[in-house]
């Protein structure tokens, strides 16, 4: 079936249910950025892929809201649909339930569905309020109309389960646990359901390949104050699975027995965060709920030394393969005959992927790569297709967003490269947000300042001429876990998350001009302590160390060929030759004679 005959069968669904409409949101039943395909029913029904979205489907009309970052790629992928793009933070957009107000006023006692098993209790919750200030809008969430019509659903995914290495994890299931329940005991809850995969994954050192580039798998975790059980189907478990978790005193139920699990659960109180817990498992719990936000991902984003040393590790071998990438992009540019078909935004990916896969460790991708060559790289999360892969020239902007899962670490780069000839205008916008991507990468803050307060310094410089970008600035990056992790981010909207010591965050400025081109780059950076010796009103010790800063992970050389020099100040520049010193001194080692000559030049002094 087509978009427009999926929305047919889905409204003869509707119809027998009494449905006005029925919203579908992104997410999974662990409210997962990125999701099994079991569980794309929005990409489904919409033929919208992107990470992030919503498509609402009434008997006669059809939305889907999506943020900045999947603006172009929504409306090229909506094109020929009934589905009209709603773009979130642009003003006169309306929300879902605004729209929804709108659409179903003609309708007498209109009733919305939506899988509550997919949505989180505090969403559910805040639309059920919304829709009741739309003229009294009730909402159904027991009931999923994709059963019926969607024939050719993938089951859920079945792929073993692998124990991660305690010299990688840098610390025992068995620890982790019960630094849980201390802080389970701060808040007064006897136990705890865990429904975020990365979550569960690094509580118990475990990996899996169920969701595509990010190593987790379909679980659930209970904890109490004597007992933990894994809610997963067993036949993930190899025997060394099995045994480890036996040593380890963690008990194993079929993922489908999570209801039941809940209602005999026997503690007088479970903590269940209302931000990760699906409405219809908070409605299944008989104890009394403490609603109160999961402690585990505030001990997941500060990094132990073992994590720390793998990061550093990976980033080194991602290095490599980065450098032997673009020494290649290079030559093939300049000897086109040596190729056997032209470059393009696939084939220049294929590369990649294959020489990340040559490195020690390599496990997978960390997200699908984005090369998006001139107007393409305007569209934040562009994926090239076979229908809209462009042939590169020698000329113009590459902007090329990639990441590898490492088995000791995750990266994540951006670099715009310059492929021959580019005009002033593209050098004027790459030199604004090099100025930015440097300004965040040299500051000096108090410890446990929020990203928040720190935004304003990577869009200072185009903020003055009037460009901006509507993407975060900052996100936090998993060990081997989730490229995208949270809650610390560097962005805009105000995120309460501090930053402390061993944090992992991004600095990626950008600027996208619509069917022209578009400017990031980015590197994985990590937070340390600040050397505050030259700080004139420091005394003591304490002071000294209530300072942080930044310090690149990524190893990669910054295209330097775009770069307008006078508009760089001599700060900028040393940090730039700096950065570029660290990248040699890290990577050459590693690399031919050949390789370090074209290292040398493109780490060369500005």
């Amino acid at each position: 079936m087509d978009i427009n005959q999926r929305l047919s069968a889905l409204r003869e669904v509707m119809q027998r249910e009494h449905l006005s409409a029925f919203i579908f949101p992104s997410t999974d039943a662990h409210q997962s950025e990125y999701v099994a395909d079991h569980w794309k029913s929005r990409e489904w029904i919409s033929g919208f892929n992107g990470s992030a979205g919503t498509a609402v489907v009434t008997m006669t009309s059809a939305a889907l809201w999506t943020d900045s970052r999947y603006f172009l790629a929504a409306e090229e992928q909506l094109r020929g649909t009934e589905y009209k793009l709603m773009k979130l933070k642009i003003e006169g957009t309306p929300t879902i339930a605004e729209w929804l107000g709108q659409e179903l006023k003609e309708v007498r006692s209109p009733e919305v569905g939506i899988d509550g098993m997919v949505c989180s209790t505090s969403e559910v919750e805040q639309l059920v309020s919304d829709l009741r200030h739309q003229g009294g809008i009730t909402l159904r969430t027991n009931f999923d109309p994709l059963q019926q019509v969607w024939r050719d659903r993938p089951a859920l995914p079945l792929n073993k389960i692998e124990v991660h290495p305690l010299e990688y994890a840098g610390e025992g299931c068995t620890q982790k646990i019960a630094r849980i329940r201390r802080a389970l005991r701060e808040k007064h809850a006897d136990g705890m359901l865990v429904s975020a995969l990365d979550d569960i994954a690094w509580t118990l050192n475990l990996r899996g390949t169920d969701v595509h580039c990010t190593p987790v798998f379909i679980a659930y975790l209970l904890i109490s104050t004597t007992k933990v059980t894994l809610f997963t189907d067993k036949r993930k478990l190899s025997r060394e699975v099995e045994a480890y978790l036996k040593e380890n005193n963690v008990e194993t139920d079929d993922y489908t027995n999570i209801k039941n699990g809940l209602k005999s659960y026997f503690e007088e109180n479970i903590l269940l965060d209302p931000d990760e817990t699906s409405y219809v498992l908070m409605k299944a719990v008989t104890r009394k709920v403490i609603r109160e936000s999961s402690p585990i991902p505030a001990m997941k984003i500060v990094k132990n030394d073992a994590e720390v040393a793998g990061y550093r590790r990976a980033m080194i071998r991602d290095g490599v393969a980065m450098v032997r990438f673009l020494k290649w992009l290079e030559e093939s540019l300049l000897s086109p005959s040596s190729l056997e078909a032209p470059l393009s935004e696939l084939s220049i990916d294929r590369k990649l992927t294959a020489l990340r896969a040559e490195q020690p460790l390599y496990r997978d991708l960390s997200f699908d790569t984005i090369a998006g060559y001139e107007a393409h790289g305007a569209i934040v999360h562009y994926e090239a297709t076979p229908e809209t892969d462009a042939e590169i020239e020698p000329k113009g902007l590459l902007l090329l967003d990639s990441g590898a899962q490492y088995q000791d670490g995750t990266t994540d780069i951006t670099r715009t490269i310059a492929l021959g000839p580019v005009t002033d205008e593209q050098r004027h916008v790459y030199t604004l947000v090099l100025k930015g991507h440097i300004a965040l990468a040299r500051a000096v803050f108090p410890n446990r300042t929020k990203g928040t307060q720190l935004d304003v310094l990577a869009r200072q410089f185009m903020w003055r001429e009037g460009l901006n970008y509507l993407h975060g600035t900052g996100h936090g990056v998993g060990s081997y876990l989730s490229v995208h992790e949270g809650p610390q981010q560097i962005r805009m909207e105000w995120k309460p998350q501090p930053l402390v010591a061993n944090m992992t965050i991004t600095n990626e400025p950008g600027i996208y001009l619509a069917g022209r081109f578009g400017v990031r780059i980015e590197n994985t950076m990590i937070v340390v302590p600040a050397d505050t010796s030259k700080f004139f009103s420091v005394d003591d010790e304490a002071e000294r160390g209530s300072y942080l800063q930044l310090e690149p992970l990524t190893l990669c050389p910054i295209d330097t060929t775009p770069i307008v020099p006078g508009m760089l100040t001599d700060d900028e520049r040393k940090w730039l030759n700096d950065y570029h010193a660290l990248v040699y001194e890290r990577l050459a080692p590693l690399l031919s004679s050949e390789e370090r000559a074209w290292l040398r030049e493109k780490t060369s002094e500005l």
